[in-house]
């Protein structure tokens, strides 16, 4: 048995109730316990937290550290591993190339070293989750998961234009239980396939997907109302239609008003925020306020922001046809991926420029989510990294969200217009810790289902980060002092100590045999399919070999 005593820190643990209250925080073998009776009990390890602000470890809901998108980023972008700071060998870590892709083993280090302690990767195929897992057991420290893309999946479409929920159900809940995934994903739903089937996309939720005849409104509702009666953790994790195109607002209010009645979760929703007109750029701007509006009087809906900062990084999705517009708009080098009946992708190095309008209006606008969503507990920091930005830059964005004259100090190194087309100027509002500790690690872990993270109670994972409180609040957030994993201490003074392997997170949903049955009768109908248990950890996933009969 091992403990350790984290005594006379500032505590801020919003899921507690407690809020910059001075005390002890007691773990033992790796959670956190009540603190003994014994008035002069001893632990094998004690720090002294006395004038150091004290937060459960962070949690980053949704990011991009695994899969084939995130290899294929790290080999278009040679030029940037040559340039970037690499993470240095030392007698406990490995060495790792850094910079708007990290390789795995810098990923977990860096996450770390932020005072990080659990990421999900938000977007991988179910093809793709044999080598997923690989690569989350090669990211160090950080406990870690993934989502299962299903938006754009064969099956999927196919049982909801048969009207077939009961082999939907059957499906998901297999599909989860045989990729070792958390939770369901849906990205551009039905529009993927579009894009597969001739270059297309669809123009908004009602459009039919061809061969299928379904719509993507019908992929949302159906796949949110099955995840629902699975009782999965988190709900249905939405990628809108017409990410980042102008006016696109109102295929996101669609998206949201077609969830009455179910949980969802609309992820990097600052992407879908627009005004203006799709084909002219010009007329971009700002519709957070009605958007937010609409959050705000349902709660049967959460959103991370997907917040960009000026900086170059690399735009990664499961979008195909928003890598090619992406391509388009920015003349630079693209790649696009298909995996067979199941998602595409699309790849495109990227500068986001504070003199360039539209970038510094997504700045705004992720900005304005912030602080126009009134419930902290429904909104999660995100930069949907690296498509926004990295990781890196959270320390910043909690900076410009505690102050906003840093905000205002920014906002008018940008295009005049900037002010014009959105709100940010009038906004006032300044988050507190406490909701700064809320928005990355409470609300995260509550909308993810995770009741032994984001808090310090008794039962809770030792995951627990001691920041030097400090004027500069970016600075701040950059350094922490220590960072504990599950009462291990991992970060003493900005460096690794202590080289742990986390854990990798999954869901085992139960499901009809003889539903699922049915199921692999229609693969090996359509598709010559070997089905093996492959060993990932302490646990075996399903893959299955695909190869078309004709």
């Amino acid at each position: 048995m091992s403990s350790l005593r984290i005594t006379g820190g500032t505590i801020y643990d919003p899921a507690n109730g407690i809020d910059g209250d001075v005390g002890d925080i007691w773990i033992v073998d790796g959670r956190v316990v009540e603190a003994p009776a014994e008035p002069d009990a001893s632990a094998d390890r004690t720090l002294d937290a006395t004038g150091l602000v004290v937060m459960p470890g962070g949690i980053d809901m949704h990011c991009h550290i695994a899969g084939p998108k995130v290899n294929t980023a790290r080999k278009m972008i040679p030029d940037e591993k040559r340039t970037a700071e690499p993470v240095r060998r030392t007698r406990l870590t490995r060495s790792g190339s850094g910079g708007s892709v990290p390789s795995t083993f810098a990923t977990g280090y860096l996450y770390a070293g932020l005072g990080y302690t659990t990421a999900f990767d938000a977007a991988v195929p179910p093809l793709g989750a044999r080598h997923a897992h690989e690569e989350l057991e090669d990211t160090p420290v950080i406990d870690k998961g993934f989502y299962v893309l299903m938006g754009n999946n064969h099956y999927v479409m196919k049982q909801l234009a048969a009207g077939e929920p009961g082999r939907l159900k059957a499906y998901i809940a297999w599909l989860l239980q045989s990729t070792k995934g958390y939770a369901a994903k849906l990205v551009n739903p039905g529009g993927v396939e579009v894009w597969k089937g001739g270059g297309g996309n669809v123009s908004g939720i009602d459009d039919t997907v061809a061969h299928f005849d379904v719509t993507p409104r019908q992929i949302i509702r159906g796949v949110a109302s099955t995840v629902q009666e699975l009782g999965l953790p988190h709900p249905v994790h939405i990628h809108c239609n017409n990410l980042g195109l102008p006016g696109n607002h109102s295929t996101t209010m669609e998206t949201m008003k077609s969830l009455e009645g179910h949980r969802g979760h609309l992820t990097h929703i600052q992407f879908h925020s627009y005004d203006g007109d799709p084909d002219d750029q010009s007329t971009f701007g700002s519709r957070v306020p009605e958007l937010s509006a609409y959050v705000n009087s349902h709660e049967n809906l959460t959103v991370d922001v997907g917040q960009v900062m000026f900086a170059n990084t690399t735009s990664m999705t499961g979008d195909g046809p928003l890598g090619y517009y992406l391509h388009q708009v920015t003349g630079r080098k693209w790649f696009s991926g298909d995996t067979e009946m199941e998602a595409g992708c699309g790849i495109v190095p990227i500068v986001y420029k504070q003199k360039s309008l539209v970038h510094a209006l997504q700045w705004a606008i992720g900005l304005e989510w912030y602080l126009m969503v009134d419930d902290p507990w429904r909104i999660a920091m995100s930069t949907d990294h690296p498509n926004g930005g990295s990781f890196l830059a959270y320390p910043e964005i909690i900076s410009l969200l505690m102050d906003r004259e840093r905000r205002r100090e920014v906002l008018a190194g940008a295009p005049a217009a900037v002010s014009d087309r959105c709100t940010l100027k009038d906004l006032d509002r300044e988050y507190s810790l406490n909701e700064i500790a809320i928005i990355t690690r409470a609300a995260p872990a509550r909308m993810l289902g995770l009741a032994h993270k984001g808090h310090l109670g008794p039962g809770a994972d030792g995951d627990v980060t001691l920041y030097s409180p400090d004027d500069d609040i970016q600075r701040m957030f950059e350094l922490p002092r220590y960072v504990v994993s599950r009462g291990q201490v991992i970060v003493d003074d900005a460096q690794i100590v202590c080289d742990t392997r986390g854990r990798t997170h999954y869901v085992e949903p139960e499901y009809d045999p003889d539903a699922v049955d049915d199921i692999q009768a229609w693969f090996e109908k359509t598709y010559s399919i070997q089905f093996r248990n492959y060993p990932v950890g302490d646990h075996y996933l399903q893959d299955p070999l695909v190869v078309p009969t004709s």
